[in-house]
């Protein structure tokens, strides 16, 4: 483990079980209806790919680069959508695809301008949900989630501090020294 993290807290093992589990749910979920997959980069990259992987069902697949945080580690509350998606998403089920839920600003936002284009359904995963940094006003929820957690600095499988530890193959809880002082 990394000195400038506390701790570990989900495995790499730990970690790719639950994203097979999720391929499982969203095969059995949308066997048929070829879902159109939405991954927020730049963080939930890893997942993204391998949830793809488990999903033994044809899905289509497309990118979105959004951001609510800039260089803050807390969210701003606006959302500018910075990549759009390449295709049209009209009459097709939507997934998006991300890292965290946090203040779920940004997942709001991204389920009602989706929704708005047309598409037939729009559902939201997410490997990791942070309920208790929900903003008050929030109520757009995870349809699937790989695991919840508590209000702590996560790094690694594409979660970054300044663009660090997105390649970590696990999830650590960042010294609060590394990122309170930035």
């Amino acid at each position: 483990m990394r000195n400038d993290l506390a701790k570990i807290l989900l495995g790499e093992e730990e970690i790719q079980k639950r994203v097979r589990e999720l391929g499982a749910e969203l095969a059995r979920d949308y066997v048929g209806l070829e879902p159109t997959l939405v991954c927020i980069l730049k963080g939930a990259v890893m997942f993204y790919a391998d949830l793809c992987r488990a999903i033994p069902i044809q899905v289509n697949m497309d990118f979105m680069a959004v951001s609510s945080y800039g260089n803050r580690t807390k969210s701003s509350g606006e959302v500018e959508i910075r990549k759009d998606l390449s295709r049209p998403i009209d009459g097709r089920h939507v997934i998006i695809v991300e890292d965290i839920m946090d203040s779920g600003f940004t997942l709001s936002y991204l389920s009602r301008v989706l929704a708005s284009r047309g598409a037939a359904s729009v559902k939201i995963c997410t490997l990791l949900d942070k309920p208790e940094r929900r903003a008050p006003g929030i109520t757009v929820k995870a349809d699937y989630f790989g695991f919840t957690i508590g209000n702590e600095f996560v790094v690694g499988y594409g979660l970054d501090y300044a663009e660090r530890y997105r390649n970590l193959p696990y999830i650590g809880v960042l010294r609060p020294e590394i990122y309170e002082n930035n």
